[in-house]
């Protein structure tokens, strides 16, 4: 939910060609790094070609620009609940990763991973060079902490809702009213002044949904499983 929108396939056939043809060849460097810059820009994102660029910087560690890793990092926190973070800090050296940008994106990373929104945003506010730098950055987490807190709760007291996406007041009121318009959301009144916020019922946040899940599975696919576990 958190996911940018993937690149089509007429964005990337250049960049797919060269990691096709040989994604080892340090000569396509500089083409990787401007497609980071394009994802940038562009909003659209290829794991696979940062992935590609992270492992050549390995093999030329004098050619990696902080710059772009960190670029490449913004754009994997935005990719959550996909595990592309991790993926990429896996092939950044740990001297790199001790500088002071890349040990607050880590801090980050362990915030959302651990649904820590407000420290999240407050650890945001006092180092926005490092995340603006990225157009939609707020947006994509804002997805992501509405994706965790649907896979919990099927309501959600508003002050809660407020802390995780960062939005309070008449900004509030406004995304509000458009996610009932579009995405199915209910507002109850809940207990005082305050408001109750229905998410969609899903399988996750309504057990009745999960066990029907769970009820659905054919016998057939079961079967296929108990000669694995003999």
């Amino acid at each position: 939910m958190g996911r940018e929108r993937e690149v089509q396939k007429s964005e990337v056939s250049y960049t797919e060609h060269l990691l096709a043809v040989n994604p080892y060849n340090p000569d396509i460097l500089p083409d990787l790094e401007n497609y980071v810059h394009e994802q940038v820009s562009s909003q659209i994102y290829s794991l696979d070609a940062n992935l590609c660029l992270l492992r050549l910087y390995q093999f030329e560690p004098e050619r990696m620009s902080v710059q772009i890793v960190a670029r490449i990092l913004v754009k994997a926190l935005m990719a959550l609940p996909a595990p592309d973070f991790n993926l990429c800090l896996f092939l950044i050296p740990e001297r790199v990763q001790m500088e002071e940008q890349f040990k607050t994106l880590i801090v980050l990373s362990h915030y959302l991973e651990t649904a820590r929104f407000h420290q999240f945003w407050d650890e945001v506010a006092k180092n926005r060079g490092i995340v603006e730098v990225v157009p939609g950055f707020e947006q994509a987490i804002q997805n992501y902490a509405i994706h965790v807190l649907s896979l919990t709760y099927q309501k959600v007291p508003r002050s809660v809702l407020a802390e995780a996406i960062n939005i309070e007041g008449l900004s509030l009121d406004k995304f509000l009213e458009h996610q009932v318009a579009n995405s199915g959301w209910v507002i109850e009144k809940g207990h005082g002044r305050g408001q109750l916020i229905v998410l969609p019922r899903n399988e996750f946040n309504e057990p009745d949904l999960r066990k029907n899940s769970a009820d659905s599975i054919q016998l057939e696919h079961i079967t296929q499983i108990f000669p694995i576990l003999g």
